[in-house]
């Protein structure tokens, strides 16, 4: 009687249809990083490449924003390194041949004449670097530089020579003096150098970058290697 009442008292287990919650769904995979198909311009160069001022204001940054807005095929790599000689350069070189550039501006040489190295060891390391720049067929610009006046006449004319002479034997884009356009509005717009006389302000680096893109647009729109 007992285990009759215990099993009349058993509640019969109902027939309840499971409710199967649907998987959620897997996240789409992330799309591909988009190639950058731009063609490499590298600027090698100096402090006066580099920059040294706020992000984003070297005059590299400001030839980007230029080729944007034109709508050209190009990205410009800042390879500046403060302090760096032709010595360097040609060490380096090597890192920037590698990026398969179409274009090179080449700014270096001031800080061999600020140091008063002779002229023809500069001149020699600048040609060997041209040499290499130009055996895969990258297009070389060449930027000039002058010094102070206290180096003395006879060294500075030779100094600036050294530039219009490697342009001319390697039929390179010449800019004669890469602070040109701050050299002609010194006088009448103030805050276009800091204070040490040699480096750009950022509003300085905005005229920089008109001087280099002045020179180099008309090659921008020819069938590079």
């Amino acid at each position: 009687m007992t285990c009759l009442a215990a099993v009349c008292c058993n509640t019969p287990e109902r027939n309840e249809a499971r409710v199967v919650e649907p998987a959620a769904a897997s996240p789409p995979p992330a799309p591909a990083p988009k190639e950058d198909t731009r063609k490499p311009i590298v600027v090698f160069g100096d402090s006066l490449t580099e920059g040294g001022l706020d992000a984003k204001m070297s005059y590299t940054d400001f030839m980007q924003r230029a080729i944007d807005e034109k709508k050209l095929p190009f990205r410009v790599i800042n390879m500046g390194i403060s302090g760096d000689t032709t010595t360097g350069g040609l060490a380096r070189m090597q890192s920037a041949i590698d990026m398969n550039p179409k274009i090179v501006i080449l700014e270096l040489g001031g800080n061999d004449g600020l140091r008063g190295i002779p002229v023809s060891s500069t001149k020699s390391n600048l040609e060997r670097m041209i040499t290499a720049f130009q055996k895969p067929g990258v297009q070389v610009v060449l930027a000039g530089m002058t010094l102070p006046p206290n180096y003395g006449k006879e060294y500075i004319d030779s100094f600036e020579k050294m530039y219009l002479d490697l342009a001319r034997r390697h039929e390179l884009v010449f800019i004669p003096f890469l602070l040109e356009g701050i050299r002609q509005k010194l006088a009448t717009t103030p805050g276009l150098m800091n204070t040490d006389g040699i480096h750009p302000t950022a509003k300085g680096n905005e005229i920089v970058a008109k001087t280099v893109m002045d020179h180099i647009e008309p090659i921008l729109g020819r069938r590079l290697p």
